[in-house]
């Protein structure tokens, strides 16, 4: 048992001693030297203390263990519980010793204390000399050391008969946060705007608005950010970018940019004509990779793309009160002369809006309508919502009983992995394919025609139907898309659908060639409108000749885009699938995607 004992090292009393003066000694030093004995309590025992605890703890548990077995047999044999034998008496008798022993196993502590300290005189003596040592020694170590809240002064020793200072205990390491960073503001005006909106008596959103100044709002907004957090975005750029251009289309409450980096692949030579691909992305080898697709489909001749479709979808869920009442609205949709007046009321919300068909799909007495249209060069999302609300608009004249549920009912489907796309298509429909020859597969690609079929068969049709893919039968078709989406302005979040690809590979000429295709059903681009307007995503569209909107022929620039896409998945998709096939993935990896560099050092 651990018995709480004053310490015996020293403890001064509270005179001050001169430089030829001696200390006094410790009490307990002092106290033997007066003849005053110290007694324990756990003297009195005549056994060690720790082993007399041992003993009455395993009595206590032990006869416990045995009166519980005693009743639990009296209850099955329905014999009395008040009936008690010798050796249940004398169990009983020692449960009571040893309950009595533990209670005032406690105690001992407190009887030791009072032995040693004898009187209440000497609780009081002690308290002083501790208290005057503990200022005596925070005077000699500085004049801060035991004023760390209160300031620097040295306190006056208190009288006799006030309360005992408590003697310092280990510090207790706490998660404070740390202090919010301070970066001086440009003027006082913004140091003003600063401390308001910190306060909350501006809105961080409204900055724009207030200022007149985006990048003066930006500026401020960061760091509001950074003293409220207390966290540093040192590293994330302010200057060098039009934040004029994003305000109310493509970014709120902003406080910087992100720098991705842009690589170039290529050229890729699709239907005859050179494109250099640009990608941007974060990961090592991504662009050598495709790069190298590039050069393989160029030395062999080039690649072809067909757009096989072009429309983008939105579809509302209406609701009836019976499902006869819902069936009778498809009927009414899916007639061909209802549906050309539908089409004239859905194209009046733009010039480039066409509506092209309208798949319906019933839930009980809820009608699913699923509008299909061509929007132009604009990847055209907005678009086909005005035009589904001038549908919606006019339906609800005819049907007073229809409630519209939601403009966007999932049956579209965006931005998720959807059967409905992978089947019937969203945006642009492509097929990409190109005939490598035999020594292009070996000199460049270093594997064999057989080799790549077979690992195309096993790893991208087999493995992806054992995982249950969902238009995923590729190697990294995702990959692609989103660095180039990310290049050229596009919404990053259609990745998921846009990535949809099949990939096929055959021998052809005897087993000599490699035929390659990828079929993409729901690329979903645009050239004009969201990020596509930014400088940089705009140079980047610029270089692939597909910037901004067609006049000449609206919506080509886009369906232009969505065949470069899917070229350059096919070329993504031939060197990935070579460099597996040859055993080079890890290889490469190794090599070209991790850095020895010291990245502190880099950085600096």
């Amino acid at each position: 048992m651990d018995v709480r004992r004053r310490s015996e090292e020293a403890v001064y009393s509270s005179k001050v001693f001169a430089a030829d003066e001696k200390p006094l000694k410790p009490h307990k030093q002092q106290q033997e030297e007066d003849n005053t004995l110290l007694i324990d309590a756990s003297d009195a025992l005549p056994l060690p203390l720790y082993f007399t605890n041992g003993l009455f703890f395993t009595m206590f548990f032990s006869v416990m263990y045995f009166l519980l077995s005693r009743w639990r047999e009296k209850i099955r044999n329905s014999t009395p519980l008040h009936v008690v034998t010798l050796s249940e008496l004398g169990a009983i008798v020692s449960l009571i010793a040893s309950v009595i022993y533990l209670l005032g196993f406690f105690g001992i502590g407190f009887v030791q204390t009072f032995v040693a300290r004898g009187n209440n005189d000497s609780w009081d003596e002690e308290d002083e000399n501790d208290e005057q040592f503990i200022l005596e020694e925070d005077s000699r170590r500085g004049p801060c050391a035991a004023a760390t809240t209160l300031g620097c002064a040295v306190p006056t020793p208190p009288a006799k008969h006030i309360a005992p200072i408590v003697p310092q205990q280990p510090a207790v390491s706490i998660a404070e946060k740390p202090a919010p960073l301070v970066t001086p503001a440009a003027s006082e005006e913004d140091e003003e705007i600063i401390k308001s909106v910190v306060q909350g008596k501006i809105p961080s959103y409204s900055l724009e608005s207030k200022l007149g100044d985006c990048k003066r709002a930006a500026s401020i907004r960061k760091e509001v950010l950074q003293r409220i957090t207390g966290k540093s975005l040192e590293g994330l750029p302010l200057d060098g970018f039009n934040y004029e251009s994003i305000l109310g289309q493509c970014c709120e409450m902003t406080i910087g940019y992100v720098q991705i980096p842009v690589g170039i692949a290529g050229p890729l030579l699709l239907n005859g004509r050179e494109y250099s691909v640009p990608m941007a992305t974060t990961e090592g080898c991504l662009v050598a990779s495709t790069n190298r697709g590039c050069k393989a489909i160029y030395a062999s001749g080039g690649a072809t793309s067909i757009l096989l479709r072009d429309g983008m979808t939105r579809a509302p869920c209406v609701r009836f009160g019976t499902a006869k009442r819902a069936a009778e609205l498809k009927f009414f949709v899916e007639d061909p002369i209802n549906f050309e007046t539908l089409a004239n009321v859905f194209n009046q919300s733009s010039r480039f809006a066409r509506l092209q068909r309208i798949q319906c799909a019933i839930a009980g007495k809820n009608l699913h309508m699923r509008f299909v249209c061509s929007t132009g060069d604009a990847m055209g999302m907005n678009m086909v919502s005005k035009g589904v609300q001038n549908v919606l608009d006019y339906l609800q004249n005819e049907y007073t009983d229809m409630d519209v549920i939601g403009i966007s009912a999932n049956f579209c489907s965006d931005k998720k992995p959807a059967a409905v796309n992978w089947i019937e298509g969203r945006g642009k429909s492509v097929v990409c394919e190109a005939i490598i020859t035999e020594e292009v597969v070996k000199k460049i690609l270093k594997t064999e025609v057989a080799a790549l079929v077979e690992l195309n068969m096993l790893k991208n049709l087999t493995g992806s139907a054992l995982a249950g893919a969902l238009g995923g039968f590729n190697a990294h078709a995702s990959n692609i898309v989103s660095a180039v989406y990310i290049a050229t302005g596009q919404d990053p979040a259609q990745n998921i659908e846009s990535s949809h690809c099949i990939t096929m590979m055959e021998a052809v000429n005897d087993g000599k060639d490699l035929h390659i295709s990828v079929t993409m059903p729901s690329i979903e681009v645009g050239t004009v409108g969201g990020g596509t307007q930014l400088a940089s995503q705009s140079a980047c569209l610029n270089l692939l000749g597909v910037k901004g909107a067609n006049r000449e022929a609206p919506g080509s620039n886009a369906r232009l885009l969505a065949t470069i896409v899917a070229g350059s998945v096919l070329a993504g998709e031939l060197s990935l699938m070579s460099a597996i096939s040859a055993g080079h993935l890890v290889n490469s990896h190794m090599k070209y995607n991790r850095s020895t560099k010291d990245v502190t050092k880099a950085s600096s």
